[in-house]
C-alpha cells in the first residue's frame, strides 16, 4: 500500500454543509449541496453555476437519456425527474410510507441505464436505510433494507458488480447484479470492514482498471482498493469530511467534494469542491445516463 499527500488545488471554496454526489457527464462535472436541495456545475471562468435549487434535499442526480437538462434526481423522500425549469415530477416517494422520518441520500445511473439510490433516516436510526432501484419503466424497487445510511453505489463496467456503503456501521458490501434484470442473485458479501480509526466509507467510484476509490468521512483521505479486497493507495485530503470522489476519463485530474458539517473549525477546504493530480496512472469512467421510457 502507498500514501500520498499531493497539494490540494481549491476548485470551489462554496462553504457548503454537505457538498456530495460529484459525477462526471459529457465533459460536465456536477455536484450537490444535500441539505440545501442545490445542484452545481463549477465553470472555469465564472465559478460555480447553480442549476437547480429544491425545498427538499438532493442527494443526487443523473441525467435523462434524449431529454437535455433534465436530470433524475434522489430528492426529499423519493425519486423525481427534475426538468429544466427545476421543478419535481415525482416517480415514487417510498421513504414517505417508512415509520421514520427519512431522506434519500447518494444515487447513480448503472452500465444498463438503471438508477440506484440509497436512503436515510435523520437521526440515523440503525436499519432505517434501504437501496432502491429505478427502472426504465419508472418503478421504483426496494432492492435492499436494513441499511443505515445506504451511501456510494458505484458499478463495474459490466454492470455486474455493484459496491454498497454503509457508512454508520463502516461496510462496503460487494452486491452481484444480473445485468438484464437489475436483481441480486445472492446476498451482499463484505468487501470491506473499516475500523473506528480509519474513518467512515461515504462516495465512490470505480476506475477504468476495475479499482474502486472511497471518500472517507472523518478519516481526511480517499482510498484505492483492487478488486480483490486489497488497500493499495490512500490520498490525504486537508478536510476531514471527504464525500466523494470523482475520476474523469480524459482529464488527469481527481475530484472530491468535502463537508463543513460536524466540522468544529472549518477551514476553506471544508464544504468545498478540491482536485488532486490522480496519484497512479489510469483513468476513471464517466457517468451514465437514466434510459428512462417516459
Amino acid at each position: 500500500m502507498t500514501s500520498t499527500a499531493a497539494s490540494a488545488t481549491l476548485v470551489v471554496d462554496g462553504a457548503y454543509e454537505l457538498a456530495e454526489g460529484g459525477r462526471w457527464f459529457d465533459d460536465r462535472y456536477v455536484y450537490v449541496d444535500i441539505l440545501s436541495g442545490r445542484l452545481f456545475e463549477p465553470r472555469d471562468d465564472t465559478g460555480p453555476t447553480r442549476l437547480a435549487c429544491l425545498d427538499v434535499p438532493l442527494g443526487a442526480v443523473a441525467p435523462v437519456h434524449g431529454r437535455l437538462d433534465t436530470w433524475i434526481a434522489a430528492a426529499g423522500t423519493g425519486i423525481a425527474l427534475l426538468t429544466p425549469d427545476g421543478a419535481l415530477d415525482w416517480l415514487d416517494r417510498p421513504e414517505d410510507r417508512t415509520p421514520f422520518p427519512s431522506r434519500m441520500n447518494d444515487g447513480v445511473a448503472d452500465p444498463a441505464g438503471r438508477f440506484w439510490a440509497g436512503s436515510m433516516a435523520y437521526d440515523g436510526t440503525p436499519g432505517a436505510g434501504s437501496l432502491y432501484r429505478t427502472d426504465p419503466d419508472g418503478t421504483v424497487v426496494r432492492v435492499l433494507d436494513g441499511l443505515t445510511i445506504a451511501n456510494g453505489p458505484a458499478f463495474t463496467a459490466d454492470g455486474a458488480i455493484m459496491y454498497l456503503a454503509d457508512t454508520a456501521v463502516g461496510t462496503i458490501l460487494r452486491c452481484r447484479i444480473d445485468p438484464l434484470s437489475g436483481d441480486l442473485p445472492s446476498s451482499p458479501e463484505t468487501f470491506a470492514r473499516l475500523r473506528d480509526d480509519e474513518g467512515s466509507p461515504d462516495g465512490m467510484t470505480v476506475d477504468a482498471e476495475g479499482c474502486l476509490w472511497v471518500a472517507l468521512w472523518g478519516a481526511g483521505a480517499v482510498r484505492r482498493y483492487h478488486p480483490d479486497g486489497r488497500l493499495l493507495h490512500t490520498l490525504a485530503v486537508p478536510a476531514p469530511h471527504p464525500t466523494s470522489v470523482c475520476l474523469p476519463p480524459d482529464d488527469n485530474r481527481l475530484f472530491v467534494t468535502t463537508a463543513r458539517y460536524g466540522v468544529t473549525n472549518p477551514t476553506a477546504t471544508s464544504g468545498a469542491v478540491l482536485s488532486f493530480p490522480v496519484p497512479v496512472p489510469v483513468r476513471g469512467t464517466a457517468g451514465r445516463s437514466w434510459r428512462g421510457r417516459l
